[in-house]
């Protein structure tokens, strides 16, 4: 998640989400950066190919938990949407 392009460097923020959903109960928290250490966090998702969701609120609200943490309660809908996006932008797997 980032914050809006148009922010002050200060400003912007980026965070990183793990979820494995067979072993862990919520997302997790595993970067999380402002200003030149968001734009390495957006470079290197990019140079993997995660997907970037732009959400200003939800970067910020991510941005003041800890690493290597579960995300709170209360965050689980807005992240549930972001989840559900990313799914979105992949092709369906196929059985083999």
């Amino acid at each position: 998640m980032t914050a809006r392009p148009e922010e002050s460097a200060r400003r912007r923020v980026a965070v990183a989400l793990r979820y494995r959903r067979e072993t862990e109960s919520a997302p997790v928290v595993v970067a999380s950066g402002r200003g030149l250490v968001a734009d390495r966090i957006l470079e290197v998702a990019r140079e993997a190919a995660v997907p970037v969701h732009e959400d200003a609120a939800l970067a910020e609200s991510l941005g003041a938990l800890e690493i290597d943490r579960p995300i709170p309660v209360e965050l689980y809908e807005a992240v549930a949407e972001v989840i559900a996006f990313v799914h979105g932008l992949r092709p369906p797997r196929v059985a083999t």
